[in-house]
């Protein structure tokens, strides 16, 4: 009896019924604010809106915790960490044409959809400070949730584009709605600068996923299918490689973000709210490598190992130039915003090294990532609301006052620098690990850029942590509470295991990152005579 309720379980639409979780409680919360202006005359008192944004800020945490323990039921109960291949998979007919609905899973996706519905709690919680149109704030992060669970889940090309564009329009509004305040003068024309962030942002990844868009639709016309599963074991003549990856490139590249495309990512951390800064940084950041890997590398293998020499001038660049551009910034988070650029250019240039330590390095880096990365931006974001200012200049001597706040600041600042028995160590190494089997120049390049993370990571924490405490409003600034205690707690918790033995999340790739490998070597030696 227990096997049959077990395979009846099994065959159950899993992802899909995580992946819309969200966007049932955002469906929720809209409903209850209809009724509320419908029971009226279209106008809702202060002290009706007050319990409207108490329902919403408890609806949306109850949905996002809810996907985050049915990701975890998924992953303990039915995914299988021995197999390669995709697993769960779900397919449906759809529009016809070699189109289809399927979703799917394996090593490479299985523990980002993971890290989405984790952090995603997480987000609600860090938005206490929100005040103005509460219930559309949470419906766009709901909606958004499921968006990046789509995305990391959809196993058809159609699918994957819809989910991947439609995960701009959330980001889009919350920069640009429930950003930070000011204005910017651009050609003589003024604006708010959260809009000016917003359009940059989405003008940016947009134009580089339309020529996504136009390969996409070739390799429909080549393959017959938009099946991904298929497509990646589909031979592409080597010339139509190279343009299909270097459309592909255009809109992973910026959403990455690899320099030169990069300029975005300052200003819209800078203008975003807190958990704005935190989904966009932990999450939004990993589409562009999960991209490469899931398409770049095993649809276009010639062509990847063609404009490797390219990643790899690209990737040095940005770890050694924006970590030097991250040493003369004045505003925290944009200081933690050029060295997610440096880190994500360890991603790229351990993927395209198409080597086991490489790739898993890569995919390790965007898992410590989004721990490390998230954390600094909540305490920043914590010390935001407590006086209104980002810059490095309006602190100092915090130490006096915030011990506990001290002591995760500086956590996570050695994280975000490297430093080993913490999981942004790991995934440094194993990159650079995989590059020297290429070529010890590009690992000496990036060893020099992750020096030079140093630098900036002990300014910021010497400028605001350290020295008298002399400057009056923070005088009287409180520590950390409990909430923004456990928000940081959790993360902690997963930096430091992860730091110590990472070898679970390892287990994990190995897999997928074995049978990728030796789709793309088999390419290449039957492109060039040899594995490459």
């Amino acid at each position: 009896m227990n096997e049959l309720v077990t395979e009846s379980l099994a065959g159950q639409p899993w992802l899909s019924l995580l992946t819309f979780m969200p966007l049932v409680g955002a469906l929720g919360i809209a409903l209850r604010q209809m009724m509320a202006r419908r029971g009226g005359d279209g106008a809702i008192v202060a002290a009706e809106q007050k319990e409207i944004d108490g329902v919403a800020r408890r609806v949306a945490l109850l949905f996002t915790l809810g996907a985050f323990a049915l990701s975890l039921f998924i992953y303990i109960a039915y995914y299988d960490r021995t197999i390669g291949g995709y697993q769960l998979v779900e397919q449906a007919a759809w529009i016809g044409g070699g189109v289809s609905y399927k979703m799917g899973v394996d090593g490479i996706s299985i523990l980002f959809v993971l890290l989405t519905t984790f952090v995603m709690p997480i987000c609600i919680l860090a938005s206490r400070s929100i005040e103005k149109r509460v219930p559309e704030y949470m419906i766009a992060f709901l909606m958004l949730e499921t968006l990046i669970l789509g995305f990391f889940c959809a196993l058809d090309l159609i699918v994957f584009y819809l989910f991947f564009e439609g995960s701009l329009i959330p980001m889009f509004l919350i920069i640009g709605v429930w950003g930070s305040p000011g204005v910017k003068e651009l050609g003589g024309i003024k604006m708010e600068s959260r809009v000016y962030a917003a359009m940059k942002f989405f003008l940016y990844t947009f134009l580089g996923s339309v020529l996504m868009l136009i390969a996409l639709i070739w390799m429909w016309r080549f393959a017959g299918t938009t099946d991904i599963p298929t497509l990646q074991q589909t031979a592409f003549p080597p010339g139509a490689q190279k343009w299909l990856w270097l459309a592909f490139f255009a809109s992973f590249a910026v959403k990455m973000p690899m320099w030169p495309v990069h300029t975005w990512l300052p200003d819209a951390h800078v203008q975003a709210p807190t958990a704005g800064s935190v989904v966009l940084a932990a999450i939004l950041l990993k589409m562009g490598g999960y991209g490469f890997l899931r398409f770049s590398l095993p649809m276009f293998p010639i062509a990847s190992a063609d404009f490797a020499p390219l990643i790899y001038a690209l990737s040095i660049v940005a770890i050694i130039y924006t970590s030097l551009v991250a040493l003369a910034q004045e505003d925290m988070k944009k200081l933690i915003a050029y060295s997610s650029v440096a880190h994500m250019g360890f991603v790229t240039m351990g993927i395209f090294t198409g080597t086991t330590q490489g790739i898993e390095g890569g995919l390790f880096q965007m898992l410590s990532h989004g721990f490390i990365s998230s954390a600094l931006f909540l305490c920043v974001g914590f010390l935001y609301d407590r006086t209104h200012t980002r810059a490095i200049a309006a602190y100092g001597g915090l130490v006096h006052r915030m011990p506990f706040y001290a002591f995760f600041f500086l956590f996570f600042t050695m994280g975000n620098v490297g430093l080993p028995g913490i999981s942004g160590f790991v995934g440094e190494f194993l990159t650079m690990a995989g590059a020297f089997k290429i070529n010890s120049w590009i690992a000496f390049f990036a060893a020099f850029g992750l020096i030079l993370s140093a630098p900036y990571g002990l300014r910021l924490y010497r400028d605001v942590m350290y020295g008298p405490l002399t400057k009056e409003k923070l005088m009287a600034i409180a520590d950390i509470d409990t909430r923004e205690m456990a928000m940081l707690g959790v993360l902690f918790v997963c930096a430091l295991i992860f730091g110590v033995y990472p070898q679970p999340a390892l287990d994990v790739f190995a897999p997928s990152v074995d049978l990728l490998i030796s789709h793309y070597d088999a390419a290449l030696a039957g492109a060039f005579g040899a594995p490459q």
